[in-house]
């Protein structure tokens, strides 16, 4: 598969992360971009110096503090923009993509730019190593949320948004749409972006023949033969907290909203009464809800 990746700019968005894990991904990634940047959001000085030891051919900006990974993000696409990147892929410290995941979605990419789509981004199929089967790419229609399957290796699916990690975006969309939105901190911030890019005009596709893995939240509970995955009480403010914030825009379409909703209310339902510590949850999502009704954004502070 010849594909020229020297127009590809990595940007890994760090914190506090496991070395073995990160050394992994590095490993898997390096061979498969032009250049590759970390934008490390206040991990400490240990795990700057060993990166810096270890991977000297990085470019590391270190942040000091946990910025959020909007902010993160953005200090990377900025830092590739100067370096005159055509694509920047999006990823984070806990995703290992496949060898030929990158040649796969610029492949990709550059066949639906050739037939003057407005491409939003590209991204691979992600398996999610402790559950049974790899979350599917998502689409809503009307009232309905389809789950877009991957029916032959080669398919190429329109979804709504994609997951940051694994996510290629060309510089000229982002040059369009803009970044991200830094007052989301954590969560809800590929989602935004991609529907914001989508009433743009721009459509974002799934890429069934790339791979990668990624772990998608905390261990997850198996409940009725299904494996949720469970994020910690802090993350569930930042989950309800940007998705109400991301209800009253009034770009984003009414139906988007209320299936979103209802999926909202259903996670409520289940974190307060099937995880602990679930009186945290319940509490943590209610002051999520609260803060997004009043506006209230950014890093959580107490």
């Amino acid at each position: 598969m010849r594909v020229d990746n020297r127009s590809v700019t990595g940007i890994i968005v760090t914190y506090n992360p496991d070395l073995d894990g990160l050394k992994s991904l590095l490993e898997a990634i390096i061979p498969q971009v032009g250049k590759l940047i970390i934008v490390d959001n206040g991990s400490g000085e240990d795990v700057e110096n060993r990166l810096a030891s270890l991977y000297p051919m990085v470019d590391i900006e270190k942040l000091g503090q946990n910025f959020g990974i909007a902010k993160a993000q953005n200090i990377g696409i900025a830092k590739a923009r100067v370096q005159d990147a055509a694509y920047v892929l999006l990823l984070d410290q806990d995703s290992i993509p496949a060898g030929d995941m990158v040649a796969r979605l610029l492949n990709a990419a550059e066949a639906q730019l050739a037939k003057n789509l407005r491409v939003a981004c590209v991204g691979p199929r992600y398996e999610d190593p402790r559950q049974k089967n790899p979350p599917p790419f998502i689409k809503v229609t009307g009232l309905r949320l389809e789950r877009q399957i991957c029916a032959e290796n080669d398919s190429i699916v329109e979804v709504d948004y994609l997951i940051a990690s694994g996510c290629l975006i060309p510089l000229s969309t982002l040059d369009s749409v803009g970044g991200m939105r830094e007052e989301l901190f954590i969560d809800y911030v590929d989602i935004e972006w991609g529907l914001r890019a989508k009433q743009m005009g721009y459509q974002s596709y799934g890429i069934c023949s790339a791979h990668m893995k990624h772990d998608l939240g905390d261990s997850p509970v198996l409940f009725r033969g299904r494996h949720i995955p469970v994020h910690s009480p802090l993350r569930h403010y930042y989950h309800f907290r940007n998705a109400i914030w991301l209800y009253r825009q009034k770009w984003l379409h009414l139906n988007w909203k209320m299936v979103d909703m209802a999926r909202l209310v259903r996670k409520f339902v289940f974190y307060s009464l099937i995880t602990a510590p679930r009186a945290e949850h319940a509490k943590m999502m209610t002051l999520g809800v609260w803060h997004g009704l009043t506006g209230k954004m950014g890093k959580k502070v107490g």
